[in-house]
């Protein structure tokens, strides 16, 4: 489990480090003051406020989905792919509407940043996963 717990945490490190270094490079960060500034939000632009939204709630609802197929009968070991596979899924729909955000409209930027910070709030560790998968 070790090893398995390691290579699922440097994959997760490789998303978040990914996407928020595309941030920085990306983005004007010269004004801090600037990133707390909501944009003004129109009939054009209101799928981009909308679109984190649903990137969270799906991304949560897919991974709940994907470990609700597992057998509850076998060990954390043997479940566990199916758990990488899960928590590759949301991470990829949070890190695409990230990258969406940066490349659309960069002044919903501090919308993209928000998903960054709770991408790297879901790393993976051995008491989450046994909590993940025994709570199902």
């Amino acid at each position: 489990m070790k090893e398995q717990l390691k290579t699922i945490q440097i994959i997760h490190l490789a998303f978040t480090l990914g996407v928020a270094f595309a941030y920085y490079f990306l983005s004007d960060l010269s004004s801090f003051n600037d990133l707390f500034t909501l944009p003004e939000i129109n009939s054009s632009t209101i799928y981009i406020a909308i679109i984190p939204m649903i990137a969270f709630i799906s991304g949560n609802l897919m991974f709940k989905n994907m470990l609700g197929k597992i057998d509850k009968k076998l060990k954390v070991e043997d479940n566990f792919g199916a758990y990488q596979t899960a928590s590759l899924v949301r991470w990829a729909i949070l890190e695409g509407t990230a990258f969406f955000i940066i490349t659309t409209n960069t002044d919903f930027i501090l919308f993209g940043i928000v998903l960054i910070i709770y991408l790297a709030l879901l790393r993976p560790s051995e008491s989450i996963i046994q909590k993940d998968l025994k709570n199902l």
